[in-house]
C-alpha cells in the first residue's frame, strides 16, 4: 500500500480575496468565454463544411489541431500560473486566444482552421488551472466544491448558450461574422479582469518542490479525468453533425436545441460538487453511480426520435461531468494547493489527448455513417477509467480520503 502524507502549503490570509466568491465568478466567465469561442465552430460546423467542402474527418483533424495544443498548453500554463500567479498568466492567456478565435473568421480551408484552431487550444489551456489555482487560493477546503464547480461551470454554460449567440449571428452575417464577435468577448473580460483580479493571487511557503509523478493518486485522477470523461469531446464537437444527418436539422433547428446536452453538464457541476462538500469524499461509490448513469450512450443510436437523443445526451453529460468534478475533487484533497494549476492543467491536458487521438477516427465513422459503432466505442472510455482509478486508487490511502 503506498501511502505518502503531503503537507499543505502556509498561505498569508489575504483579507482582500480569502473566502471571497467573486473571484470564482470572475473564472465562470472565463471559462464561459472559452467555451463559446472553442464551440462557435462546433455549433456551425454543417454550413462550414458545406462553405469549405470539408469532410467529417478532416473536421477531426482540425479538431485534433486544437486538442494537440491545449494538451501542451494545459500543464505549461499551469506551471506558469503556479509561479508568475493567476492575474497576470491568465491576461496573457485571454489576449491570445481571444486574437486567434478572432482569425476564424479569415480561415478559408483545411491548414487556415487548422492553424487558428492551434493556437486557441495554446491560450485556452489556461482556462482551468486558471479556475482551480483561484479557488484553491480564495476559498477554504469547506467550500472549494462548490467553488470549483462554479468556477469549471461557466464551460458547460457557455456550451449551453453559443447555439443562441452564434446561430442568429451567423444566420444574418454568416460564419465568419460569428467568429468576430464571439472573438471580441475576450477583450471585454479583460477589463474586467484589471480590477477583479487585484488581491487574487497570494504569497504561499512552498513546502514541496516537484509534483511525485509516481504517486498513484496522480495516475487515478488522470485515468478518470482524461478517459472516464472522455466522450464529453464527442458530444460536444460531433452532436450538431449527427443530429443535422440523422433527422435533417437545419442550422437555425440546431441552434434551438443544442442547448439542452450541455444543460447536463451544467446541472453536473453543480450537483457533484454540493455532494461532495456536504457527506464527503466517497469517491468510489460516486464515480461508479456516473460510470453507470454513462452506460446508455452506447444505445445512442437506437433511440427513434431526437428528443429522445436530446435526453439521453443530456443525461450522458451529466454522467461524464461528474467524472470531471470528482476527480479533481479527489486529486486537490490528495497533494497541497502549490501545485493546483498544474494539476489541472495535467487532468485537462490528458482529457485533451485522448479527444486529440480519437476524434479524426469518430470523425472517420461519421462520414461512414457507423453511428452506432462510434458511440459503442465512446462508451468504453468511462469504464476503463473507472476501472483505472479503482487499481491506482487502492494503492494509496489516507484518513481524509474515502476510497
Amino acid at each position: 500500500m503506498y501511502h505518502l502524507k503531503l503537507l499543505q502549503p502556509v498561505q498569508s490570509r489575504d483579507k482582500s480575496s480569502t473566502d471571497s466568491w467573486l473571484p470564482s465568478v470572475s473564472m465562470l466567465l472565463v471559462s464561459f468565454i472559452s467555451y463559446v469561442d472553442r464551440n462557435t465552430l462546433a455549433i456551425l460546423a454543417p454550413i462550414i463544411l458545406r462553405d469549405t467542402h470539408l469532410n467529417a474527418e478532416q473536421y477531426g483533424f482540425i479538431i485534433s489541431c486544437f486538442s494537440i495544443a491545449y494538451m501542451f498548453g494545459n500543464p505549461l500554463w499551469g506551471r506558469m500560473l503556479d509561479r508568475i500567479g493567476v492575474r497576470r498568466g491568465m491576461t496573457a492567456a485571454v489576449g491570445l486566444w481571444s486574437v486567434a478565435a478572432i482569425a476564424h473568421a479569415w480561415a478559408t480551408g483545411f491548414w487556415s482552421f487548422g492553424v487558428a484552431r492551434a493556437v486557441l487550444g495554446a491560450g485556452e489551456g489556461a482556462t482551468f488551472p486558471g479556475g482551480l489555482r483561484t479557488v484553491t487560493q480564495t476559498l477554504p477546503p469547506s467550500k472549494r466544491g462548490r467553488g470549483l464547480a462554479l468556477a469549471y461551470s461557466g464551460g458547460s454554460l457557455g456550451a449551453m448558450i453559443t447555439p443562441f449567440i452564434v446561430t442568429p449571428i451567423a444566420l444574418r452575417f454568416g460564419w465568419h461574422g460569428a467568429f468576430f464577435v464571439t472573438g471580441s468577448l475576450g477583450f471585454a473580460w479583460l477589463i474586467l479582469w484589471r480590477f477583479v483580479g487585484k488581491g487574487v493571487d497570494r504569497r504561499t511557503e512552498y513546502t514541496i518542490a516537484k509534483l511525485p509523478w509516481k504517486h498513484p493518486a496522480l495516475w487515478a485522477y488522470i485515468a478518470a479525468y482524461a478517459l472516464g470523461a472522455m466522450p464529453l469531446g464527442m458530444i460536444i464537437y460531433d452532436s450538431s453533425l449527427y443530429l443535422h444527418a440523422r433527422f435533417g436539422w437545419t442550422q437555425a433547428t440546431l441552434g434551438k436545441v443544442l442547448w439542452i446536452p450541455p444543460f447536463g453538464w451544467e446541472v453536473s457541476y453543480f450537483f457533484w460538487g454540493a455532494v461532495v462538500d456536504r457527506f464527503g469524499p466517497r469517491f468510489r461509490l460516486l464515480l461508479f453511480i456516473c460510470l453507470l448513469l454513462s452506460l446508455p450512450l452506447a444505445w445512442m443510436h437506437s433511440l427513434p426520435s431526437g428528443p429522445w437523443v436530446l435526453a439521453e445526451m443530456f443525461l450522458a453529460m451529466f454522467a461524464l461531468a461528474g467524472f470531471l468534478v470528482l476527480s479533481v475533487a479527489y486529486v486537490t484533497r490528495v497533494f497541497p494547493t502549490d501545485h493546483a494549476g498544474l494539476l489541472s492543467g495535467i487532468g485537462a491536458g490528458s482529457w485533451s489527448a485522448v479527444v486529440a487521438l480519437t476524434s479524426p477516427w469518430f470523425g472517420r465513422l461519421f462520414d461512414q455513417h457507423n453511428y452506432q459503432i462510434a458511440f459503442q466505442i465512446a462508451t468504453l472510455f468511462p469504464i476503463a477509467g473507472y476501472a483505472l482509478w479503482l487499481i491506482f486508487s487502492s494503492c494509496y490511502s489516507d484518513e481524509g480520503i474515502f476510497i
